[in-house]
């Protein structure tokens, strides 16, 4: 429990901002699913999932660096020819 009223708003802050950020990552992996899952590797599933990781990374839901290395491996999976 806060002990001043600053820190019971922090934690009043916190909490709603957990709330948000949690629905973004969901949507991250709902995404990613998607993207994998596709017969091939969509161009257009994979480039929106890019542009959500970017806008989340700019939001700093997720880190800079762990955006970068997921771009990394759709792009590496874009690349790959289509299995059979």
């Amino acid at each position: 429990m806060a002990n001043t009223r600053s820190a019971a708003k922090r934690a009043r802050q916190s909490a709603a901002r957990a709330l948000c950020n949690r629905s973004v990552r969901s949507q991250l992996r709902t995404l990613q699913r998607r993207a994998r899952v596709a017969a091939q590797p969509a161009a257009d599933e994979i480039h929106k999932l890019i542009s959500a990781i970017d806008k989340a990374a700019k939001r700093g839901i997720i880190h800079r660096n762990a955006a970068n290395r997921r771009k990394g491996r759709l792009h590496k999976l874009l690349a790959t020819p289509a299995k059979k």
